[in-house]
């Protein structure tokens, strides 16, 4: 199951999805209102649809992978064995604290203190791993909000969260990150093994 990120819709993570039932997944996108309803209206919807089915996996972009992990902390027993984070500000965003920052918080609407704050750790059940791009090309660049390597939205260091099962980078920008066939052929990797193949991509230190 796929997630998009913040100011996003179903139709922006369809190339993903397309990319995945190519490599013979099952995929199905789950839509959320990112700045009207936020993860409070999110995570218990998201929640509500895990319980209907069996065992599901999923895949979230930028904020998407913080809706993810946070249905699956607040709700443990959820049978999903893998959960695979594009370029999420697991540990919050420097991005989203400058937009709050210069009164742009609205932009942000009820997403902004998860952006903000994320996660302190990985604890769960669920194996996790990250892709992060490497390609400063985003919101966060233009506004000098970030510090050292980022994919123009969010900085490598935001997304190394402690617990994660693996971690690898991926000459992408935040947007490209759900558009390139390498970043599916990881995808894909995880969601089978638990690890992202050797040599896909260069491994973070």
């Amino acid at each position: 199951m796929l997630l998009h990120g913040i100011w996003n819709s179903r139709a922006w993570i369809g190339p993903l999805a397309w990319r995945l039932r190519m490599r013979g997944f099952a995929v199905e996108v789950f839509g959320y209102s990112s700045v009207f309803g936020g993860p409070d209206v999110a995570v218990p919807q998201l929640v509500q649809r895990l319980r209907r089915g069996g065992q599901v996996s999923l895949v979230g972009h930028s904020l998407g992978g913080l809706v993810a992990l946070e249905a699956l902390r607040r709700a443990p027993e959820l049978d999903v064995p893998r959960v695979v984070c594009l370029g999420s500000p697991l540990l919050g965003s420097d991005t989203a604290k400058m937009l709050a920052g210069h009164g742009w918080m609205a932009a942000l609407g009820r997403s902004g203190d998860l952006l903000q704050h994320g996660l302190a750790e990985w604890d769960g059940r669920a194996e996790v791993g990250l892709v992060a791009g490497s390609v400063p090309h985003g919101l966060g660049a233009l506004m000098g909000a970030l510090h050292g390597d980022s994919d123009g939205t969010v900085a490598l260091a935001e997304t190394r969260l402690p617990g994660l099962a693996d971690h690898c980078v991926v000459q992408a920008s935040h947007s490209g990150l759900v558009l390139s066939p390498e970043v599916a052929d990881l995808t894909a990797a995880f969601l089978r093994a638990g690890r992202f193949r050797e040599g896909a991509a260069r491994r973070a230190a």
